[in-house]
């Protein structure tokens, strides 16, 4: 018998193969395949959802309706398999997803975490040189957390003064420049993880161990460094509690750009392209999310608006 483990580990590399970035789902899906597997279950059904749903702890319908596509994703792979295998209706667990507001850190919470980070403890100051570079550099580009984790060390070229993200999300590719101040940050992390570990080739973030950081780690230690700094409230047996996250970075450094937008009178509507592209997003809307979800844009979009009407009111082209 094959185990729902084996068969996910296939899904998962198939999957990744087309370029999908899989990291958060296949973290949840391998939690339902070894519930199936210690129920002895070796294909998908409603019953062992619901099951698996009984037994993981308290969610919200959201949260459940998030690992309910998980599993349908899964469940109609493995039908082309195994023809016992049902798929979970879609509307089995009612929830309705909507993005919430991130949070917007201001600069001196910003170089709080750089700087708290290059304080975790380790046998050599590894651990910290990576997670204060890697925080860091998520934080100036607007990378993906998971983005960052899977350069390689030929994907930074500081001469150039370019990174290249070579699998970002959906599996689209392109180049992302970088600051002098950035290459000089980047620079220093090399020599100083060359020093430590000596030459190496592969990953260009590394642990103390020579291993490239994985996406619970970074954010096991992103949880450490917040809780330190009282953006998360202190928690037992290694949890991670509850408030702004690593991914919050990449939305603080897409808002900090559009206010310095409006700051400066340039068009935002021009500009909005020029930064969809270097954030990655699939379309441009995508972008302009950032303009409802926070409210200091929305004020400057709202201004910038009623500006235009007067303007066009007067000229009479608003007639």
């Amino acid at each position: 018998m094959i185990t729902m483990t084996e068969r996910l580990e296939e899904y998962i590399a198939v999957r990744r193969s087309l370029g999908y970035d899989l990291s958060f789902t296949a973290r949840v899906m391998r939690g339902f395949a070894a519930f199936a597997d210690r129920e002895g279950a070796d294909y998908v059904t409603v019953d062992l959802f619901l099951r698996w749903k009984d037994n993981f702890g308290k969610a919200s319908n959201n949260t459940w309706s998030t690992r309910l596509g998980m599993v349908r994703g899964f469940a109609g792979w493995m039908q082309g398999l195994d023809p016992r295998t049902e798929v979970p209706p879609a509307g089995l667990i009612a929830g309705k997803i909507r993005r919430g507001r991130p949070y917007i850190y201001s600069e001196a919470e910003v170089a709080a975490i750089v700087v708290r980070a290059s304080k975790l403890p380790s046998s050599y100051g590894m651990r910290g040189w990576t997670c204060s570079a890697l925080f860091g550099l998520i934080a100036v580009t607007g990378l993906r957390i998971n983005e960052a984790l899977a350069l390689d060390d030929n994907d930074v070229d500081l001469d150039e003064g370019v990174i290249t993200v070579r699998r970002g999300k959906n599996g689209t590719a392109r180049y992302v420049p970088l600051a002098r101040s950035t290459v000089a940050r980047l620079g220093a992390y090399r020599a100083e993880r060359t020093r430590l570990l000596g030459p190496t080739s592969g990953a260009f973030f590394l642990m103390e161990t020579g291993a490239r950081p994985t996406d619970c780690c970074a954010r096991y230690n992103f949880a450490l460094v917040s809780q330190a700094l009282g953006l998360r409230s202190p928690q037992r047996f290694c949890k991670h509690g509850c408030g702004p996250r690593i991914h919050d970075l990449r939305h603080t450094f897409a808002v900090h750009t559009i206010i310095g937008w409006y700051r400066k009178g340039l068009d935002p509507d021009r500009e909005m392209i020029k930064l969809s592209t270097y954030l990655g997003h699939a379309r441009p809307e995508h972008t302009y999310w950032y303009i409802e979800a926070v409210p200091e844009l929305l004020q400057l979009a709202s201004r910038r608006a009623e500006r235009t009407l007067v303007a066009g009111a007067s000229t009479g082209d608003g007639r």
